[in-house]
Protein backbone atom coordinates (compact mmCIF):
# COMPACT_ATOMS: atom_id res chain seq x y z
CA UNK A 1 0.00 0.00 0.00
CA UNK A 2 1.27 3.46 -0.94
CA UNK A 3 1.48 5.68 2.11
CA UNK A 4 -0.99 8.56 1.85
CA UNK A 5 -1.31 10.91 4.81
CA UNK A 6 -4.55 12.35 3.45
CA UNK A 7 -6.45 9.06 3.29
CA UNK A 8 -4.99 7.70 6.53
CA UNK A 9 -6.90 7.54 9.80
CA UNK A 10 -5.18 9.83 12.29
CA UNK A 11 -5.42 8.97 15.98
CA UNK A 12 -4.09 10.61 19.14
CA UNK A 13 -4.25 10.04 22.86
CA UNK A 14 -7.36 12.21 23.06
CA UNK A 15 -9.23 10.64 20.15
CA UNK A 16 -8.37 7.10 21.22
CA UNK A 17 -9.63 7.84 24.72
CA UNK A 18 -12.77 9.52 23.34
CA UNK A 19 -13.60 6.40 21.35
CA UNK A 20 -13.03 4.02 24.25
CA UNK A 21 -15.23 6.14 26.49
CA UNK A 22 -18.07 6.41 23.98
CA UNK A 23 -18.00 6.05 20.16
CA UNK A 24 -20.87 8.54 19.89
CA UNK A 25 -18.86 11.12 21.87
CA UNK A 26 -15.84 10.41 19.64
CA UNK A 27 -17.96 11.16 16.58
CA UNK A 28 -19.47 14.36 17.97
CA UNK A 29 -16.10 15.68 19.20
CA UNK A 30 -13.89 14.66 16.29
CA UNK A 31 -15.98 14.28 13.12
CA UNK A 32 -19.34 16.03 13.38
CA UNK A 33 -19.70 19.47 11.80
CA UNK A 34 -22.53 21.90 12.39
CA UNK A 35 -24.90 21.85 9.42
CA UNK A 36 -25.11 25.66 9.31
CA UNK A 37 -21.59 26.85 10.13
CA UNK A 38 -19.71 23.79 8.85
CA UNK A 39 -17.56 23.93 11.99
CA UNK A 40 -16.72 21.32 14.58
CA UNK A 41 -18.25 21.85 18.01
CA UNK A 42 -16.40 22.21 21.29
CA UNK A 43 -17.51 22.64 24.88
CA UNK A 44 -15.64 25.31 26.80
CA UNK A 45 -15.34 25.21 30.59
CA UNK A 46 -13.16 26.95 33.22
CA UNK A 47 -10.79 24.00 33.95
CA UNK A 48 -10.11 23.60 30.23
CA UNK A 49 -9.48 27.33 29.80
CA UNK A 50 -7.12 27.38 32.76
CA UNK A 51 -5.12 24.53 31.25
CA UNK A 52 -5.10 26.10 27.81
CA UNK A 53 -3.76 29.41 29.09
CA UNK A 54 -1.00 27.91 31.25
CA UNK A 55 0.12 25.53 28.49
CA UNK A 56 0.28 28.39 26.01
CA UNK A 57 2.53 30.43 28.30
CA UNK A 58 4.86 27.46 28.76
CA UNK A 59 4.88 26.74 25.03
CA UNK A 60 6.07 30.29 24.32
CA UNK A 61 9.09 29.98 26.61
CA UNK A 62 9.94 26.54 25.18
CA UNK A 63 10.71 28.28 21.89
CA UNK A 64 13.28 30.60 23.49
CA UNK A 65 16.97 30.08 24.31
CA UNK A 66 17.58 29.04 27.92
CA UNK A 67 18.98 32.42 28.96
CA UNK A 68 15.90 34.30 27.68
CA UNK A 69 13.07 32.13 29.00
CA UNK A 70 12.47 34.00 32.22
CA UNK A 71 13.45 37.53 31.25
CA UNK A 72 9.75 38.33 30.93
CA UNK A 73 7.43 37.48 33.80
CA UNK A 74 5.30 34.44 33.03
CA UNK A 75 2.47 36.08 34.95
CA UNK A 76 2.69 39.12 32.67
CA UNK A 77 2.57 36.80 29.70
CA UNK A 78 -0.50 35.13 31.19
CA UNK A 79 -2.31 38.47 31.22
CA UNK A 80 -2.00 38.57 27.43
CA UNK A 81 -2.93 34.94 26.89
CA UNK A 82 -5.90 35.12 29.25
CA UNK A 83 -7.67 37.52 26.90
CA UNK A 84 -8.33 34.58 24.57
CA UNK A 85 -10.24 32.66 27.26
CA UNK A 86 -11.81 35.50 29.21
CA UNK A 87 -15.52 35.65 29.88
CA UNK A 88 -17.96 33.21 28.33
CA UNK A 89 -15.42 32.14 25.70
CA UNK A 90 -13.62 30.43 28.55
CA UNK A 91 -16.79 29.07 30.09
CA UNK A 92 -16.84 31.69 32.85
CA UNK A 93 -20.30 32.89 33.79
CA UNK A 94 -19.26 35.41 36.44
CA UNK A 95 -16.22 37.59 37.16
CA UNK A 96 -15.55 36.13 40.62
CA UNK A 97 -15.25 32.57 39.31
CA UNK A 98 -13.00 33.69 36.47
CA UNK A 99 -10.72 35.54 38.90
CA UNK A 100 -10.37 32.42 41.05
CA UNK A 101 -9.21 30.38 38.06
CA UNK A 102 -6.84 33.12 36.91
CA UNK A 103 -5.31 33.26 40.40
CA UNK A 104 -4.71 29.51 40.23
CA UNK A 105 -2.95 29.94 36.88
CA UNK A 106 -0.83 32.79 38.26
CA UNK A 107 0.20 30.69 41.25
CA UNK A 108 1.35 27.86 39.00
CA UNK A 109 3.45 30.17 36.87
CA UNK A 110 4.96 31.95 39.87
CA UNK A 111 6.05 28.57 41.20
CA UNK A 112 7.68 27.77 37.86
CA UNK A 113 9.55 31.05 37.88
CA UNK A 114 10.90 30.39 41.36
CA UNK A 115 11.73 26.71 40.77
CA UNK A 116 11.95 26.15 37.00
CA UNK A 117 13.76 22.81 37.23
CA UNK A 118 14.08 21.33 33.72
CA UNK A 119 12.50 24.43 32.19
CA UNK A 120 15.88 26.09 32.71
CA UNK A 121 17.66 23.30 30.81
CA UNK A 122 18.28 22.62 27.12
CA UNK A 123 15.38 21.23 25.13
CA UNK A 124 14.99 18.97 22.11
CA UNK A 125 12.90 20.18 19.19
CA UNK A 126 10.83 18.13 16.76
CA UNK A 127 10.62 19.96 13.45
CA UNK A 128 6.89 19.46 12.99
CA UNK A 129 4.00 21.49 14.30
CA UNK A 130 2.24 18.19 15.01
CA UNK A 131 4.55 15.20 15.54
CA UNK A 132 3.28 12.01 13.89
CA UNK A 133 4.38 8.66 12.53
CA UNK A 134 2.83 5.64 10.83
CA UNK A 135 1.49 3.49 13.63
CA UNK A 136 0.49 0.87 11.04
CA UNK A 137 1.33 1.28 7.37
CA UNK A 138 -0.61 -1.90 6.61
CA UNK A 139 -3.79 -0.47 8.14
CA UNK A 140 -3.13 3.11 6.98
CA UNK A 141 -3.14 4.51 10.51
CA UNK A 142 -1.10 7.46 11.79
CA UNK A 143 -0.44 8.28 15.45
CA UNK A 144 -0.04 11.96 16.28
CA UNK A 145 0.17 14.19 19.31
CA UNK A 146 1.59 17.40 20.73
CA UNK A 147 4.13 16.98 23.54
CA UNK A 148 4.44 19.67 26.20
CA UNK A 149 8.20 19.61 26.88
CA UNK A 150 11.22 17.63 25.71
CA UNK A 151 14.20 17.99 28.04
CA UNK A 152 17.68 17.25 26.70
CA UNK A 153 19.54 14.97 29.12
CA UNK A 154 23.16 15.76 28.35
CA UNK A 155 24.84 13.03 30.41
CA UNK A 156 23.10 10.30 28.42
CA UNK A 157 22.46 12.24 25.18
CA UNK A 158 18.81 11.31 25.53
CA UNK A 159 15.38 12.90 25.91
CA UNK A 160 13.01 13.34 28.83
CA UNK A 161 9.30 13.72 28.07
CA UNK A 162 7.31 16.00 30.40
CA UNK A 163 3.54 16.42 30.37
CA UNK A 164 2.19 19.34 32.41
CA UNK A 165 -0.99 18.86 34.42
CA UNK A 166 -3.04 21.84 35.59
CA UNK A 167 -5.94 19.89 37.10
CA UNK A 168 -6.24 18.71 40.68
CA UNK A 169 -6.70 15.02 39.94
CA UNK A 170 -3.93 12.50 39.38
CA UNK A 171 -3.73 10.84 35.98
CA UNK A 172 -5.02 7.29 36.09
CA UNK A 173 -2.25 4.74 36.69
CA UNK A 174 -3.22 2.83 33.54
CA UNK A 175 -3.33 5.91 31.29
CA UNK A 176 -1.46 5.44 28.03
CA UNK A 177 -0.73 9.14 27.53
CA UNK A 178 2.99 9.03 28.33
CA UNK A 179 3.36 5.75 26.47
CA UNK A 180 1.95 7.41 23.35
CA UNK A 181 4.27 10.38 23.77
CA UNK A 182 7.20 7.98 24.25
CA UNK A 183 6.40 6.33 20.91
CA UNK A 184 5.96 9.65 19.13
CA UNK A 185 9.21 11.12 20.39
CA UNK A 186 11.10 7.89 19.68
CA UNK A 187 9.93 7.94 16.06
CA UNK A 188 10.16 11.68 15.39
CA UNK A 189 13.75 12.43 16.44
CA UNK A 190 17.01 10.50 16.71
CA UNK A 191 17.78 10.41 20.45
CA UNK A 192 16.46 7.69 22.76
CA UNK A 193 13.81 8.54 25.33
CA UNK A 194 15.09 7.67 28.80
CA UNK A 195 12.54 9.41 31.03
CA UNK A 196 8.80 10.17 31.00
CA UNK A 197 7.14 12.35 33.64
CA UNK A 198 4.00 14.17 34.72
CA UNK A 199 4.35 17.58 36.34
CA UNK A 200 1.36 18.55 38.47
CA UNK A 201 1.87 22.29 38.47
CA UNK A 202 -0.53 23.11 41.29
CA UNK A 203 1.13 20.89 43.90
CA UNK A 204 4.57 19.66 42.82
CA UNK A 205 7.84 21.57 42.48
CA UNK A 206 9.10 19.28 39.75
CA UNK A 207 8.23 16.42 37.39
CA UNK A 208 7.16 13.04 38.78
CA UNK A 209 8.92 10.33 36.80
CA UNK A 210 6.82 7.39 35.59
CA UNK A 211 7.81 3.90 34.38
CA UNK A 212 8.84 3.59 30.76
CA UNK A 213 6.22 1.79 28.66
CA UNK A 214 6.30 -1.72 27.25
CA UNK A 215 6.65 -0.72 23.60
CA UNK A 216 5.35 -3.87 21.89
CA UNK A 217 2.36 -4.22 24.19
CA UNK A 218 1.48 -0.54 23.93
CA UNK A 219 1.79 -0.50 20.16
CA UNK A 220 -0.43 -3.57 19.78
CA UNK A 221 -3.10 -2.06 22.05
CA UNK A 222 -3.08 1.23 20.16
CA UNK A 223 -3.38 -0.48 16.79
CA UNK A 224 -6.27 -2.59 18.04
CA UNK A 225 -8.24 0.47 19.15
CA UNK A 226 -7.29 2.45 16.05
CA UNK A 227 -8.57 -0.36 13.80
CA UNK A 228 -11.90 -0.22 15.64
CA UNK A 229 -12.05 3.51 14.96
CA UNK A 230 -11.25 2.93 11.30
CA UNK A 231 -14.02 0.35 10.99
CA UNK A 232 -16.53 2.60 12.75
CA UNK A 233 -15.68 5.40 10.34
CA UNK A 234 -16.04 3.11 7.35
CA UNK A 235 -19.46 1.94 8.55
CA UNK A 236 -20.49 5.36 9.92
CA UNK A 237 -21.48 3.56 13.11
CA UNK A 238 -20.87 5.44 16.33
CA UNK A 239 -23.24 4.21 19.00
CA UNK A 240 -23.16 5.03 22.69
CA UNK A 241 -22.88 1.81 24.72
CA UNK A 242 -25.68 3.05 27.02
CA UNK A 243 -29.30 3.07 25.91
CA UNK A 244 -30.01 6.60 27.16
CA UNK A 245 -26.60 8.07 26.43
CA UNK A 246 -23.74 8.63 28.84
CA UNK A 247 -21.95 11.49 30.56
CA UNK A 248 -19.49 11.70 27.65
CA UNK A 249 -21.95 12.08 24.76
CA UNK A 250 -24.91 13.74 26.51
CA UNK A 251 -23.28 17.21 26.72
CA UNK A 252 -22.75 17.17 22.95
CA UNK A 253 -26.30 15.93 22.34
CA UNK A 254 -27.40 18.97 24.34
CA UNK A 255 -25.68 21.19 21.78
CA UNK A 256 -27.38 19.38 18.89
CA UNK A 257 -30.73 19.86 20.62
CA UNK A 258 -30.16 23.61 20.74
CA UNK A 259 -29.96 23.68 24.55
CA UNK A 260 -26.43 25.12 24.88
CA UNK A 261 -25.14 28.64 24.40
CA UNK A 262 -22.87 29.49 21.47
CA UNK A 263 -20.22 31.92 22.71
CA UNK A 264 -17.84 32.25 19.76
CA UNK A 265 -15.10 30.41 17.93
CA UNK A 266 -11.59 29.37 18.90
CA UNK A 267 -8.40 29.67 16.84
CA UNK A 268 -9.20 26.36 15.12
CA UNK A 269 -12.56 27.72 13.90
CA UNK A 270 -14.48 25.40 16.18
CA UNK A 271 -17.80 26.65 17.54
CA UNK A 272 -17.55 27.13 21.32
CA UNK A 273 -20.49 26.30 23.57
CA UNK A 274 -21.14 26.54 27.28
CA UNK A 275 -23.60 24.31 29.11
CA UNK A 276 -25.95 25.43 31.85
CA UNK A 277 -25.00 22.43 33.98
CA UNK A 278 -21.43 21.21 33.27
CA UNK A 279 -21.15 17.45 33.37
CA UNK A 280 -19.23 15.87 36.24
CA UNK A 281 -16.06 14.30 34.89
CA UNK A 282 -16.44 10.50 35.06
CA UNK A 283 -13.68 7.94 35.37
CA UNK A 284 -11.41 7.64 32.36
CA UNK A 285 -11.44 4.69 30.02
CA UNK A 286 -8.51 2.33 29.76
CA UNK A 287 -6.71 1.24 26.59
CA UNK A 288 -6.35 -2.49 27.17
Amino acid sequence: MVKDRYSAVWVSHTSLTDFLRCPRAYYLKNLYRDKITGHKIKITAPPLSLGQAVHEVIEVISQKPVEERFKESLVARLDQVWKTVAGKRGGFTDAASEQQYKHRAQAMLLRLMKQPGPLAHLTVKINRDLPYYWLSEKDNIILCGKIDWLEYLETTDSVGVIDFKTGRHQEEADSQQLAIYYLLVSHCQRRPVSRVSYWYLEKDIGPQEQPLPEVDRTTAALIETAKKIKLARQLSRFKCPHENGCSYCRPYETILQGRAQLVGQNSFHEDLYILDQPAVEPNKAVIH
